[in-house]
């Protein structure tokens, strides 16, 4: 029996990933190439069994606060984590939920994604939470989950997430700048 606790095990996580070296993380980055090819395929609804899915991406308080200054209320950028709830979204949910997620519009699509035909883009770029700001990576430490589902690529401790823009050259900067 382990004398680990799940606080012990995320102050374990948490001490590991302030010991992550910003160089590593770029040069895993950089061996696995990323380029946004502006598709929106990680701004928007998809398809899960034949049923469309909202898009959900976590956010954190101060995030929404900083998106919520052009906003009208909390609501407009962000709603409860659906994940944790039951119940059907016409009928109430029912549970509890810590998290959040951003905001979705009618389509399911992020509501800070703006369509251009071929291309996409988030409307509040500057302001884009660490999540969206990151994706398609993630860092993989014992306690972590699949935030994105299965990895399709890794290097060390970076995962990388099904996107079309993998695979493609980065500069160094770009990668620096993704690692931080």
């Amino acid at each position: 029996m382990s004398n680990s606790s799940p606080s012990t095990s995320l102050e374990a996580d948490l001490n590991r990933a302030r010991e992550l070296s910003t160089t590593a993380l770029a040069d895993a980055i950089e061996s696995i190439g990323f380029a946004c090819t502006r598709c929106g395929a990680c701004c928007t609804a998809h398809t899960v069994d034949g049923k469309s899915e909202p898009h959900t991406a976590t956010v954190f308080p101060d995030e929404v606060r900083t998106l919520q200054e052009d906003q009208e209320s909390w609501r407009d950028v962000a709603r409860p984590m659906p994940f944790g709830l039951g119940g059907e979204a016409a009928a109430g949910a029912t549970g509890e939920t810590f998290e959040w997620a951003l905001q979705t519009d009618a389509c399911g699509d992020c509501v800070f994604y703006e369509d251009s035909g071929d291309v996409g883009h988030c409307g509040r770029h500057n302001d884009r939470p660490l999540i969206c700001a990151t994706y398609p990576f993630s860092i993989a430490l014992d306690g972590t989950t699949q935030p994105h589902g299965d990895p399709v690529d890794s290097a060390g401790v970076v995962r990388a997430h099904e996107c079309e823009g993998l695979g493609r050259d980065i500069d160094r900067e770009d990668a620096e700048e993704l690692a931080k």
